[in-house]
């Protein structure tokens, strides 16, 4: 099955887009190992929305057989060391999970933002579950001194 790599306009896309994203993006997360709740539409839009909309957004798809099957949504980072690519999520259809769609895609996405002189690509996940170790296979590293905190009020 042929693969197309994608720029995502969020502001441009169509609805029908913007709902097969959000759709990708629900089914992704749902079962095992995650269990996210996204049930609330309005609240997963939301959040589509707050992820791929942002100032500098840049996000990605990768569409086979007319389908969108992945997803990268986040968006460029000016800091002293470099521009960066934030990657704030990022999944593959269950369908397609373990297959090498993903590293694919991220191959596809390291090329695209290395043309844009990215010096490197930015992002958070748990070492518990298994994208932990995708991202490790795909060369990204543990910052040993980046610690993300929570405060629950």
């Amino acid at each position: 099955m042929s693969e197309e790599f994608i720029q995502l306009d969020m502001l441009h896309e169509s609805e029908s887009r913007i709902k097969e994203i959000t759709a990708l993006y629900k089914a992704a997360f749902a079962g095992e190992p995650w269990h996210d709740d996204w049930s609330d539409e309005v609240q997963l839009t939301e959040y589509m929305k707050e992820v791929s909309l942002g100032y500098n957004a840049l996000n990605f798809g990768l569409v086979a057989g007319g389908k969108l099957v992945a997803v990268s949504l986040g968006r460029l980072s000016h800091w002293w060391e470099g521009t960066n690519y934030i990657i704030e999520e990022f999944c593959v259809s269950k369908d397609l999970q373990g297959q090498g769609a993903g590293t694919r895609f991220m191959k596809m996405i390291e090329d695209e933002v290395r043309k844009r002189d990215v010096a490197g690509v930015f992002l958070q996940t748990d070492n518990d579950k298994p994208s932990y170790k995708f991202y490790q296979k795909n060369g990204f590293t543990n910052l040993s001194s980046h610690v993300s905190m929570f405060k629950k009020v």
